[in-house]
């Protein structure tokens, strides 16, 4: 049974947009207002599509959407270093609608700068 050119087409499609929520694209974070702060690690996840952090800077947490995990080592940040407790500094964007999350442009681990763009 053959089956019409259309349906690989449209499962192509669904894909797509099923995992376009997953993507954090820069166009989503105002490049205009930068942010840097050291914070205290709360949470770490390191694996794709993006590593990210959940950091306590002052009384505010922050979900800091890292690079993916293929340009974070390649760079030289492990998921070691980013341990529950560390801290680091952040140098990024804020999102544009959600008001927790940022977007790193580069990171500092002991004082070490890592470029993650």
């Amino acid at each position: 049974m053959k089956l019409p050119r259309k349906i690989p087409v449209v499962l192509i499609l669904l894909f797509c947009v099923a995992f376009k929520p997953f993507h954090h694209g820069w166009a989503n974070y105002d490049q205009d207002k930068t942010l840097d702060f050291k914070a205290t690690i709360q949470e770490s996840l390191y694996e794709n599509p993006h590593a990210s952090v959940k950091v306590k800077q002052d009384d505010k947490v922050w979900l800091v959407i890292l690079a993916p995990v293929t340009r974070m080592t390649a760079r030289g940040v492990k998921a070691d270093m980013l341990k529950k407790g560390a801290t680091i500094q952040v140098v990024g964007y804020p999102h544009k609608e959600v008001k927790d999350e940022m977007r790193a442009e580069r990171i500092f681990v002991n004082g070490q700068k890592y470029e993650l763009r």
